[in-house]
């Protein structure tokens, strides 16, 4: 079986209510998962982009959180409407989303704005 095009990451993480931390899920389940996956299904991507559950990507305040591989396109604050951009524009179109995108400075570091 070749290698897939896209190997596309979405956090299932979630934390107890009142973690200092938010979580990108509430309740353990994702509709932005699920949006993803029938939709690159619909689209011809089924044995091209793999869409993968994952535990916390440590990037908790722009959760709920997807990264793209290889790209290592990491997108943040996404909800399920937005995996149609996702899927149109970056897995079939080869363009990242740019609006949903996390800043590379944001990114690993605790000197982010955005962290808590």
């Amino acid at each position: 079986m070749p290698a897939f095009e896209h190997h596309v990451f979405v956090c299932h993480n979630t934390r107890p209510e009142g973690a200092l931390r938010p979580s990108c899920t509430a309740n353990g389940h994702s509709d932005l998962f699920v949006q993803l996956q029938q939709l690159a299904k619909a689209a011809g991507l089924s044995g091209k982009v793999r869409i993968n559950k994952a535990g916390c990507l440590d990037q908790c305040e722009h959760g709920p959180m997807v990264v793209v591989y290889p790209e290592a396109v990491w997108y943040g604050n996404v909800r399920p409407e937005d995996a149609v951009a996702i899927v149109e524009e970056h897995l079939v179109g080869g363009h990242p989303v740019e609006r949903l995108r996390v800043a590379d400075e944001c990114l690993n570091t605790k000197n982010c704005p955005h962290r808590s």
